[in-house]
């Protein structure tokens, strides 16, 4: 996979991630109560936040369930031509 083959990913990933932490704190959960409720270690739930780890779509759904997040709204925000640059 060429490095422009990964550049969406990564952008993908840190945006997850971001949403992630954002709904962690707006709800009030710790890294650590959300790492139990989600079955990862909070150093697991740091690296999902910072965009360092790639998540898995059943931790994802684990995540949603969690906060009571629809899954699809750690996608919201992102920018449309992502598609686009990964072909």
């Amino acid at each position: 996979m060429s490095n422009s083959a990964r550049a969406p990913d990564v952008v993908i990933d840190a945006h997850i991630g971001r949403m992630i932490r954002r709904r962690r704190r707006q709800i009030g959960l710790t890294q650590h109560q959300l790492a139990l409720a989600s079955g990862v270690r909070f150093q697991q739930i740091q690296k999902y936040e910072s965009g360092a780890n790639r998540i898995a779509a059943s931790r994802l759904w684990r995540i949603s369930r969690a906060t009571g997040t629809p899954l699809l709204a750690f996608f919201e925000g992102l920018p449309d031509n992502m598609d686009e640059t990964a072909s």
